[in-house]
């Protein structure tokens, strides 16, 4: 079958937008061939420093015949509903269809050959590329993210003809910039175009590219000795910038390794797209770099890693000047102007909420096995360096430089680590700090950062998350997890939510806000008063906002509904992250349902309940709770349940509600004493041994007799089996 071959050659496309672009070339000519009836073998797409490749094999050369049924109005409607439907399809009176009373239009459409398809598609596609910016140039309407020069577009082996604003199609492409012949050249086909490509020093994928450059960089460095520092960020990236690209190893000036290596690292990478190169017998980075050129030089490259290298060091001496000059300031000034950096126009200053991860890291660090001196030393001084000179040069440094000039400061190694490390984890992929000093300081700084932005309403929607809260959440649950943090959130946030709630009201109200106002009268606050309140005052509202907040009895205030939302916001990324782990997210909702915030809890709990309901004794006691709620709750749209104490004994009762009677008070009593030591997998064990006289009482037993007494017995029996197993999860929540 035929094949199409396209290229859209143009002026140097950027790194970070080719292989997207390549993307969105597949699923554009995708969804256009799919919409016109057209299938293929394969199709497949490339992306490079100058070009966009598509080619599908096995494309048909016409599109099928068609067969169209449209509804019309009914036989017996109106004269002008008929007249319109006959103008829409084009047909006549007698050529519709009637089939139970209705008019039907069967429109028959001939195949169109599919060359005579691509010029249109080619067109619309170029003209709505989804490119993150483009440009317009020459006199022409035409957008591309650089000046678009040549369209190859061959349909089995023959030219399409159309033109794009002056851009004819053909058969001709050019090769390297440089290296080439200089020429464009015809091509037949796609075998015939890659190899022409490949003399002409042009590897079309990506991949190929970045396997030459992992190999010859890895040569050069192995020839001298020397180890490739993996980077797969920057391959991704320099894979973008040569056509052909050629490693070459260049040397560096010692003295600069004295620079913290990250720093060393990122000037390279950042500034420079040099792969950094390390000794295999020491430890550290060795005194060269690699830079992939977009050429081979007859020198072997001795200019180009010469001229690399004075370029490198400028950007070195420059990190040297601010690595130095850091050391002579230290953080009290830089603390000192974290005071005139606003964090947020309703949370206040750096300095602000540098002072309220301190507190929070104070409270966290018993939970963590942290010493509360060091914890809130750490936190106060661990954003600092971001009035340093070298993190305003490179942001990526936030921390680690903070690390760095703790030490150099005197600061305890622990405290240093802290520092460093606690923005981690910052990814799924991220490592999780395990020191208890770091875990402290990490927890406050995410936590402080959720608790503001909930506290102001800033929570993310939909795919918008501006403030990162997803990531932050993630991290916090993380940090709990996999160090076994006891902190139950409503608890431990409900002090520090009503504070930056009550501080951020205040603001808005000094400011005449009107949203503001209302917000404090809903809560019953005189606004006078509150927006003069001094600092006793605004502990003493605190105190009492926490205490109402965290109360089911106070719906109505703002900061109890905003604590809720963050609180459903952390059950929302804890069941992302359970079902990437192959739990299922109905148990963890069931779980949730109990109202417990203690992650490490909720997770062992549905842990256990989910290795509990793949028994046979677990699916068939769910099938059991969900036939006990469904009398229970039709009963419930009747009117009251009956209440109290089951009874037994009673003359002609069946001794399968006997029995049932009896093993749901024992399983309660297991259950408790279960949950209270946190053993989930004995109330799991507890609840299944009512698996027998469920199904026994359900077979054997009437629930609705006749005999009221006997029938709010049994009710009542039912509500306590539902209660029991309540007390695990919410059975009622789980799919089954």
């Amino acid at each position: 079958m035929p094949q199409l071959l396209l290229e859209l050659f143009s002026e140097e496309i950027p790194a970070r937008m080719q292989q997207g672009a390549a993307r969105d070339l597949e699923r554009m000519v995708a969804d256009r061939l799919k919409a016109a009836g057209l299938t293929y073998e394969a199709l497949t797409t490339y992306g490079g420093p100058r070009r966009l490749t598509l080619v599908i094999d096995g494309l048909p050369s016409a599109t099928p015949d068609r067969e169209e049924e449209l509804k019309g109005p009914k036989a017996s409607a109106p004269e002008q509903a008929l007249e319109g439907f006959l103008r829409k399809t084009g047909l006549t009176r007698e050529q519709l269809v009637e089939r139970d009373g209705v008019l039907f239009a069967v429109i028959s459409q001939k195949g169109q050959s599919t060359a005579a398809l691509i010029p249109a598609m080619v067109d619309q596609i170029v003209r709505t590329f989804p490119w993150p910016k483009s440009m317009r140039w020459g006199t022409g309407t035409l957008r591309w993210i650089r000046p678009l020069k040549r369209i190859i577009a061959l349909f089995d082996g023959a030219v399409v003809p159309f033109e794009i604003d002056g851009i004819e199609s053909g058969d001709l492409t050019e090769g390297h910039r440089f290296f080439g012949s200089g020429k464009p050249f015809a091509v037949k086909d796609f075998a015939d175009y890659r190899q022409k490509l490949e003399r002409e020093h042009v590897l079309l994928d990506v991949a190929d590219r970045k396997l030459r450059i992992l190999e010859a960089a890895k040569k050069v460095c192995a020839d001298k000795g020397l180890a490739l520092v993996d980077d797969d960020g920057l391959l991704d990236e320099v894979a973008g910038l040569a056509e052909w690209p050629t490693p070459i190893l260049g040397d560096m000036d010692p003295q600069f390794l004295a620079l913290p290596p990250e720093v060393v690292r990122l000037s390279m990478k950042v500034h420079q797209k040099y792969f950094a190169v390390r000794d295999p017998a020491k430890h550290g980075l060795a005194p060269h770099f690699v830079v992939v050129a977009n050429v081979e030089a007859s020198d072997g490259g001795k200019a180009l890693a010469a001229g690399n290298s004075r370029v490198l060091s400028a950007r070195l001496n420059d990190a040297r000047f601010f690595w130095d000059e850091d050391q002579k300031v230290g953080f009290e000034p830089w603390l000192k102007k974290l005071e005139g950096v606003t964090f947020h126009a309703k949370l206040g200053t750096l300095a602000e909420r540098v002072e309220r991860i301190a507190a929070l890291a104070r409270e966290i660090a018993p939970l963590v096995g942290a010493d509360p001196d060091q914890a809130e030393q750490a936190a106060r001084l661990a954003k600092a360096d971001l009035a340093s000179g070298m993190v305003g040069e490179f942001p990526e440094l936030q921390g680690i430089m903070g690390g760095y000039y703790a030490r150099a400061f005197g600061q305890p190694d622990d405290v240093a680590d802290a520092i460093r490390d606690h923005y981690k984890p910052q990814g799924p992929s991220d490592t999780v700090p395990t020191a208890p000093l770091t875990v402290a300081v990490s927890l406050a700084d995410k936590l402080d950062t959720l608790v503001g932005f909930f506290a102001i309403d800033e929570k993310p929607t939909g795919s918008k998350d501006p403030f990162a809260l997803r990531r932050a959440a993630l991290g916090v649950i993380r940090l709990v997890l996999e160090n076994g943090v006891r902190a139950p959130l409503r608890r431990t946030l409900g002090l520090r939510f009503a504070e930056v709630w009550l501080e951020a009201l205040i603001k808005e109200l000094r400011q005449g806000d009107q949203q503001a106002m209302r917000s404090a009268a809903d809560a019953g606050w005189n606004i006078a008063e509150l927006a003069e309140a001094n600092e006793e005052a605004k502990q003493e509202r605190t105190a009492l906002i926490a205490q109402r907040s965290m109360s089911s009895g106070s719906p109505d205030l703002e900061v109890a509904v905003r604590l809720r939302n963050l609180l459903d916001f952390f059950a929302d990324r804890l069941t992302v992250l359970l079902r990437d782990q192959g739990q299922r997210h109905d148990l963890v909702a069931a779980v949730f349902a109990l109202g417990d915030d203690d992650l490490v809890r909720i997770v062992r709990r549905v842990e256990a309940l989910a290795a509990f309901l793949a028994t046979d004794d677990g699916a068939n006691l769910l099938a059991g709770y969900k036939r006990a709620s469904n009398i229970l709750k039709a009963e419930e749209k009747k009117g009251e349940l009956p209440v109290g104490m089951v009874e037994t004994g009673l003359p002609n009762q069946p001794e399968e509600e006997t029995t049932l009677a009896f093993a749901a008070a024992a399983a309660a009593t297991a259950v408790d004493a279960a949950l209270e030591t946190e053993d989930f997998a004995a109330a799991m064990t507890a609840l299944a041994r009512l698996r027998a006289p469920v199904d026994a009482f359900f077979e054997k037993v009437m629930v609705n007799s006749e005999v009221a007494s006997e029938r709010d017995n049994r009710l009542k029996l039912l509500g306590q089996v539902r209660t029991v197993m309540g007390r695990v999860a919410d059975f009622g929540q789980i799919n089954g």
